[in-house]
């Protein structure tokens, strides 16, 4: 409160942990002392830029962005419980033990603060992971992620939650694609859309299940925060995305006290996929300014 909406430019904390230089693989190389399997890439040194996935997917959704985040910065990508090679927890999985779970693993790498990036889901695990270690944030950028619905947006949410309580990923992964890809995509990109089916299907159905109520039931604990969150931040949402629509991403950015906003035309809630190279370069040109 009283603050002024200001230009994102701040300073970056050098962390201590000196990242080994790994190949990119689809699949993270190291495992936590609690189970988190991660990759820490990029030139030792550099600011630290961490990646989160959404439902059923896993870090491998970084994969071509990770290729050339991690020419410019130290790259930390990981896997949520459950979903890719990470452990399921015994927890009951809130947004707090997800915020926890990034906490824990920046602890064991020694990495003091970092730039978060969470899509969808991971829009709402760095939002209170802010809220929750403001001191560990250095920005956020939050893409494709929800916020406030209305009763329609709200019921259908819950809608999916039952289907999936239900019967599992497998009831509404078909539904889930078409509202992730554009129609042309999905007709003619089989060998993208494929994998990522199979990653939804390869998730841990219990940490799966209870992943899709937090999408459902934990928006509410994020909106309008006191305090706001006041590190530089990045909303971005696509034109056609309809779990996070642009109305969604410019409610988010007003609630915060430096927040920039892009909403990138055409496309559905996965343009990180169809369209990598606008958000790697909008994702480079806040960063960039974040660290200058």
């Amino acid at each position: 409160p009283g603050k002024q909406r200001r230009s994102a430019k701040t300073f970056l904390g050098a962390h201590r942990h000196q990242p080994v230089n790994t190949p990119i693989t689809g699949t993270p190389v190291e495992l936590s002392k609690e189970g988190t399997a991660y990759e820490l890439i990029g030139p030792p040194g550099k600011p630290v830029v961490v990646l989160i996935h959404g439902i059923g997917l896993s870090s491998s959704l970084w994969q071509v962005h990770t290729e050339v985040l991690a020419q410019r910065y130290s790259v930390l990508r990981y896997d949520l419980p459950g979903h890719g090679a990470s452990s399921p927890v015994s927890a009951k999985l809130s947004l707090p033990v997800l915020a926890l779970q990034l906490h824990q693993l920046i602890n064991e790498l020694e990495i003091e603060q970092a730039v978060v990036v969470g899509f969808s889901l991971g829009g709402m695990i760095n939002r209170r992971f802010a809220l929750d270690f403001p001191q560990r944030v250095r920005a956020l950028a939050i893409l494709n992620s929800p916020h406030e619905r209305t009763p329609e947006q709200q019921q259908a949410v819950e809608s999916r939650l039952v289907q999936t309580a239900s019967q599992g990923a497998r009831a509404t992964v078909e539904a889930s694609l078409q509202r992730w890809f554009t129609p042309g995509y999905l007709a003619t990109q089989s060998q993208i859309v494929a994998p990522i089916r199979d990653s939804v299907l390869a998730t841990d159905p219990h940490s799966f299940a209870q992943v899709r109520e937090i999408l459902a039931t934990g928006v509410v604990e994020l909106v309008r925060p006191t305090p706001p969150i006041e590190v530089p931040a990045l909303v971005v949402t696509c034109e056609n995305d309809s779990g996070s629509t642009p109305k969604m991403a410019r409610g988010i950015a007003a609630e915060m006290v430096d927040a920039k906003i892009v909403i990138v035309p055409h496309l559905k809630h996965l343009g990180l996929i169809e369209d990598p190279q606008i958000f790697t370069q909008t994702l480079i040109g806040f960063i960039d300014e974040v660290v200058a």
